[in-house]
């Protein structure tokens, strides 16, 4: 039984990888339905709760139960649960009678020792507590590191901050330690680089040696767009590297971070962008303004948002509302465009448009959802 289900979820877990289709939520009449890049409906239920699609399965509620469909609409896992979570690494948690239990995508239980409190699967591990500490476990309900850390935060890139004593450092899906446990306080892991603080100082992890970044107050995330990352100097914030140089001066009032080589920076209550040298590329007019997409366009704001392109020519109107939507499971979440699609909202309701301003589908939703991978 338990080969089997190894490799029914490899099996699974091979398929997401070679044939996702992006899709999204919505709601529309008071039911769920689910539409594709296109604008098209590839499912419509008769659910009226119902959550997004992951490792090709989507919770929806039937006589107060909870169960699992498939891009079909058909159940692939009976309603039969009080309370649901998505499925992840290919497996979900579930409540049935008081009793938490994950579950893989055809409903087997995945045996692992009884613990006090369960956690999502996030990175291919999930956090087990046994008494006061914590370890990892394995998709196959073994035990990848036995519970000896105090604290453990969720894995975003492959790793997570955990705690010991009083101080923080950084580990990996097995358990090993990456950065030490020797800071007040440490950056979600990029490769790009890695802020930690240090007493009263704060600045970056190179080769594993701290170096402080002079007169540095505070130092926002890296991520896999840039570089470089934004810092505070007193009252103002400029961007610094890996290495702990400052780039570019502190001297905007707000800043977001590098995306498609812009940043958007405020000054005076206006924004505009900036390139990675720090020049002025696109002057200081916006009362708000947000990165740059792959797709070359980034949205800013006057009363309502709209989008320009990397000139600062407008060239979608600003008649728009925008949000990320439920995106917890993306760190950063973007908001506009995200592979051609950007998600607005108007009177009429929700919906997305294409990058020369084009409504997908000709239709407004109540609310739709971002579009992500449905395996």
């Amino acid at each position: 039984m338990k080969a089997r289900f190894i490799f029914i979820l490899s099996l699974m877990m091979c398929m997401g990888a070679t044939h996702a289709q992006d899709i999204s939520l919505v709601f529309e009449d008071g039911k769920v339905g689910y539409i594709d890049t296109s604008g098209k409906y590839v499912l419509q239920t008769d659910f009226k709760k119902a959550a997004s699609f992951s490792n090709g399965l989507a919770a929806a509620l039937e006589d107060k139960k909870w169960g699992f469909i498939d891009l079909t609409g058909k159940w692939a896992i009976q309603p039969e649960y009080d309370r649901v979570n998505a499925f992840n690494s290919g497996l979900a948690l579930v409540q049935k009678e008081d009793k938490w239990q994950y579950i893989n995508t055809t409903g087997e239980v995945l045996k692992v020792e009884e613990t006090e409190k369960y956690y999502d699967f996030n990175d291919g591990v999930a956090l087990f507590k046994k008494g006061e500490q914590v370890g990892l476990l394995g998709t196959d309900g073994k035990l990848v590191v036995e519970p000896k850390f105090e604290t453990i935060k969720k894995f975003w890139n492959g790793h997570a901050k955990f705690k010991k004593g009083e101080l923080w450092g950084l580990i990996n899906t097995k358990g090993e330690i990456i950065v030490p446990a020797e800071y007040n306080a440490v950056g979600t892991y990029s490769e790009n680089g890695i802020w930690a603080k240090k007493g009263t100082e704060i600045g970056v992890l190179v080769d594993g040696k701290y170096t402080p970044i002079p007169e540095a107050t505070k130092i926002w995330d890296f991520t896999s767009d840039s570089k470089l990352t934004y810092a505070k100097k007193g009252e103002k914030i400029g961007f610094v590297n890996k290495i702990g140089e400052w780039i570019i001066d502190p001297t905007f009032d707000k800043v977001r971070g590098f995306s498609n080589g812009l940043a958007p920076v405020m000054q005076n209550k206006k924004w505009g962008y900036i390139n990675e040298k720090g020049e002025n590329v696109i002057d200081y007019q916006f009362k708000d303004a947000e990165t740059f997409s792959a797709d070359g366009l980034a949205p800013v704001k006057e009363k309502l948002w709209g989008f320009i392109d990397k000139s600062g020519k407008l060239v979608i109107p600003m008649e728009y509302d925008i949000s990320a939507g439920f995106s917890f499971l993306q760190k950063n979440a973007q908001k506009g465009f995200n592979n051609g699609l950007a998600r607005v909202k108007t009177k009429k309701g929700w919906g997305f448009i294409n990058t020369k301003g084009e409504l997908l589908g000709d239709k407004w939703f109540k609310n739709a959802e971002n579009f992500a991978p449905a395996k």
